[in-house]
């Protein structure tokens, strides 16, 4: 008896993306220079739990194990959302910490002027945010929803509860996310939507 092949999988939508598939990227000029003609592989893949829904986040990790974040944007269109983590140090270049502080204060509404890019930020920032989510509460579990059922008990196998902020530029093609974890700490992430043809390639990882 012959054995019988398994039909090689195929990668044909970023919704489709598992750990260790590869994704390549356009060479446009609209992506800043960590993305643009890259390649990445799905390290991890992470599931951000709310109410209402469930959102799948893929760690991309490239050459010089840059990490990238990246979600999808699901409205009327499908966007892909670059997500870039930024240190303390760069909210200080990028922003007055006292506008940017009003972030945390109710009812939500702060209103951002870029001061500066630093070296990281360049082609992911824009001149002006306006905040949009005020502390919404979310769960994060490092498994992927689609596979592995995520547990809503307390204990080991619950996710990790924060509060998130979002911010977006005039035409919201970028944004500025925070994450604010139970034990005060806070993470702050530059945000880039962009058109699902911004993946010219997409193949199972070995």
């Amino acid at each position: 008896m012959f054995k019988k092949e398994e039909p090689q999988r195929k990668v044909t939508q970023a919704a489709e993306l598992r750990k260790g598939d590869i994704i390549v990227l356009t060479d446009s000029f609209g992506l800043p220079e960590a993305l643009r003609s890259q390649e990445f592989q799905v390290s991890a893949v992470n599931s951000y739990e709310y109410e209402n829904s469930v959102d799948t986040e893929w760690v991309l990790t490239g050459i010089n194990d840059t990490e990238i974040f990246l979600s999808l944007d699901v409205d009327d269109k499908t966007y892909l959302k670059f997500a870039l983590k930024i240190a303390h140090e760069d909210v200080e270049t990028l922003f007055d910490l006292d506008e940017f502080s009003m972030i945390f204060e109710e009812p939500g509404e702060a209103f951002l002027t870029r001061k500066t890019d630093s070296s990281l930020s360049q082609g992911w920032s824009d001149d002006e945010y306006q905040q949009c989510l005020f502390a919404k509460v979310g769960y994060f579990h490092r498994k992927d929803h689609r596979s592995e059922s995520l547990s809503s008990y307390e204990g080991k196998d619950a996710g990790e509860q924060f509060e998130a902020f979002r911010l977006l530029n005039k035409n919201q093609s970028k944004g500025l996310e925070l994450e604010v974890w139970d034990d005060g700490d806070t993470e702050v992430f530059l945000t880039l939507y962009r058109p699902t043809t911004d993946i010219v390639d997409m193949y199972p990882g070995s």
